[in-house]
């Protein structure tokens, strides 16, 4: 189930990325063009939130199952030293946590605002920073932070 558990949390980033970084392309987009918020905006919108709540459900089953986040919790004197450990024990979840907070926040702010100019900037603003946050705690193989591979 692990493994099973790592493959589907590892496709899933992808499709978090894509959605999240074509979502900021449409905010942006729309935003400097001054155009109105369509239908398709809006589904962009809600999809990009409903793929990240996806990726986190998996995220935290993932994280209930992870010998390494086992390990830490049990060992956490001796496991807070090791980086890797320290990284996906608190670090990981705790940005992704974080970025998952700011997509539902942009997410439900976006929907209420009236005009499709307010609209796209608290898209642009809350998922932005969200992408942000995520490249950094994704752990790319060439992350000084911890490295895994693209796909597992």
């Amino acid at each position: 189930m692990y493994q099973t558990l790592t493959f589907l949390h590892s496709i899933f980033r992808w499709l978090v990325l894509l959605s999240l970084v074509f979502s900021v392309f449409r905010a942006c987009k729309g935003y400097f063009t001054r155009r109105e918020f369509s239908k398709t905006d809006d589904s962009v919108r809600h999809w990009t939130a409903t793929i990240a709540h996806l990726q986190l459900v998996l995220g935290m089953i993932l994280y209930s199952q992870s010998p390494l986040v086992k390990y830490f919790w049990k060992n956490f004197s001796r496991a807070e030293a090791s980086f890797d450990l320290l990284f996906f024990g608190l670090i990981h979840i705790g940005l992704m946590l974080t970025a998952i907070a700011l997509i539902t926040i942009g997410s439900s702010t976006a929907k209420r605002k009236e005009s499709g100019k307010e609209k796209f900037r608290v898209m642009l603003m809350y998922y932005g920073i969200a992408l942000i946050i995520i490249f950094l705690a994704v752990p790319w193989p060439f992350s000084p932070l911890a490295n895994r591979p693209y796909v597992r």
